[in-house]
């Protein structure tokens, strides 16, 4: 369970907090209108807040000193890379994503190493997966994929070590480049190359697909 807050309360903001909170989350929706917040149905189980989303006082009250993420879905880029950097900068919120309107300002969030996911038809599931998974970090987004880095887990099967074609195989990623764990220099790995636990991987992948690789991350 998580706690998180979502900056806008339309088609995407609204869905994205219907998905969330359908998943126990716990989920705080900001909104400087009111008469959004239908858009948000009975059924929604979450909080919701009248307000201006990059308003320090409203984010406090929101949750944001302790939430685990902050979801910035306005219909205004600059707004929403506002958001994010008072997350990311002030509060230091452990995962902060965005959603973009206008690829020409994607160099602007890219720069300052903001995730986001694009205004396709998928953008809210994108965003729920980048908030499900939780453990990604956003590196560049190449049409449809995303190039994500994150350390690697294998507590959970309990291995010390696992090929690379085993990780490619069932999850339909490409793993392009590793960083031994403890700091050693990095690799372009082979089908057959070795990877262990706490290793840091550089992979594409479809944005789709970054919750089936939860269980590798930490």
């Amino acid at each position: 369970m998580s706690d998180v807050i979502i900056v806008g309360c339309g088609r995407v903001g609204s869905q994205l907090a219907s998905m969330l909170a359908r998943g126990d989350n716990n989920v705080t929706v900001i909104d400087r209108d009111a008469n959004s917040f239908a858009n948000l149905g009975r059924d929604f189980n979450g909080a919701s807040i009248r307000g201006v989303g990059f308003d320090e006082d409203v984010l406090i009250k929101a949750g944001i000193e302790t939430c685990d993420c902050v979801a910035a879905v306005t219909q205004s880029d600059s707004t929403n890379l506002m958001i994010a950097e008072v997350a990311d900068k002030l509060y230091h919120v452990p995962h902060v994503v965005c959603r973009l309107y206008d690829p020409k300002h994607e160099n602007a969030f890219t720069q300052l190493g903001i995730d986001y996911a694009c205004g396709t038809s998928l953008v809210t599931h994108n965003l729920y997966n980048k908030i499900a998974s939780g453990h990604t970090s956003y590196v560049k987004i190449f049409d449809e994929c995303e190039l994500m880095e994150f350390s690697l887990n294998l507590r959970e099967f309990d291995r010390k070590s696992i090929r690379v074609r085993e990780i490619e195989k069932d999850h339909g990623i490409r793993i392009c480049g590793f960083t031994r764990a403890g700091g050693s220099i990095g690799s372009i790995p082979t089908p057959d190359s070795l990877l262990y636990q706490g290793d840091k991987i550089l992979a594409i992948v479809r944005p789709e697909l970054v919750q089936s690789m939860q269980r590798f991350m930490q």
